[in-house]
């Protein structure tokens, strides 16, 4: 098979710097969309992935699934698009289409895995697949979302991991009208909860440990906004919400979070701390509360949120970067130096060569 090279940013080692690289795409198959990457965001995974802090990566490792662009050539199957229009690939590029999930649109729970944007096994070329720090990407058009033409290009772009990854639980605990829902921490993947709870009629009441962010969650949408290391704030809330995003990847107290809760209330984690925390069986009992996780969601509820984000004109709050820019960010990102993600201008590719 022939392998067409593509400019690309990525790195051959987990001490080493991302810089350029050179790389293999496939030729388009009758079901494939090219697309040249105008955007693409960057996830708190692509540090995790690239330093190789999990342990699985596999090099030369280029990361990226925050992609939006514009198709530029089809395979002679493709039904959805056409050449010209704005599309998005998130983080998932395949799954086997077979199991009971994949059957019920859970792609992101392939039973036997599904293939991520990067770092994941590539079936068509035998190596791994390569993220969105390029200049095209080939993929299944089933895998490939449309964006809504009344939203900007470059905030949509953290729309296809921040926004979805916030946007399934509140949809899956039917988040909406006459509900009380707490969003912890803003940042990242918290401010986009706010925007989207919001959005969905829900009475939104935002918990950070800064002061100096209490005037940005209400910018965001929150209704209210407490300080959670005033144990007085925190104790006026407690029995009093429905739900409860937790957005927070640091070490806290899960169990005061849980206390907040209604009785049926339920906290759905999708931070993603280092270590485990520790869960007091009373913190559930009780109330007969529950403790969730979540991830990303399938490809049809990303095409949904991005609907849902095009409807309510809802984007990601961005800081552009060039390319060469991305080591930088990546210190910055750990230090949480940014309001709220940067997204890569791949124009930028074009002057590092």
């Amino acid at each position: 098979m022939n392998k067409p090279e593509v400019k690309a940013y990525g790195t051959e080692s987990a001490e080493a710097p991302l810089n350029q690289l050179t790389i293999n795409r496939r030729t388009t198959t009758p079901h494939d969309v090219e697309i040249e990457i105008s955007y693409c965001g960057v996830c708190h995974s692509d540090l995790h992935t690239v330093r190789n802090e999990w342990h699985s990566t596999v090099y030369p490792c280029v990361p990226g699934h925050e992609i939006v662009g514009k198709v530029v050539s089809l395979g002679n199957h493709v039904s959805k698009f056409k050449v010209g229009d704005l599309v998005g690939v998130g983080c998932l590029v395949d799954s086997c289409r077979e199991c009971q999930y994949c059957k019920e649109g859970l792609e992101q729970y392939c039973e036997p895995g599904a293939t991520q944007t990067y770092n994941s096994p590539d079936k068509h070329l035998g190596t791994q697949t390569y993220g969105g720090y390029s200049e095209r990407i080939v993929v299944d058009e089933s895998f490939v979302l449309r964006i809504p033409e009344n939203l900007d290009l470059a905030a949509t772009a953290p729309l296809l991991c921040a926004g979805i990854t916030t946007y399934s639980p509140l949809r899956h605990w039917k988040v909406g009208p006459g509900m009380k829902v707490g969003i912890v921490g803003i940042g990242g993947l918290g401010h986009m909860g706010i925007k989207i709870a919001k959005a969905m009629g829900a009475h939104v009441v935002a918990f950070t440990t800064s002061e100096s962010k209490f005037m940005e969650a209400k910018r965001l949408g929150a209704d209210e906004v407490v300080l959670s290391k005033d144990a007085g704030q925190m104790a006026a809330y407690h029995g009093k919400l429905h739900f409860v995003l937790d957005a927070v990847s640091a070490q806290h107290d899960i169990n005061a979070y849980l206390a907040l809760l209604r009785v049926d209330g339920s906290l759905a984690l999708v931070g993603a701390p280092e270590l485990p925390l520790p869960v007091s069986a009373f913190s559930l009992i009780p109330a007969r509360r529950s403790f969730a996780g979540s991830m990303i969601g399938g490809i049809a509820e990303t095409q949904e949120m991005l609907d849902f984000c095009g409807k309510h004109h809802i984007t990601s709050d961005i800081e552009m970067i060039d390319i060469n820019q991305i080591n930088e960010a990546y210190e910055r990102l750990l230090k949480g130096d940014v309001k709220y993600r940067f997204v890569i201008d791949m124009k930028s590719l074009k002057s590092v060569w």
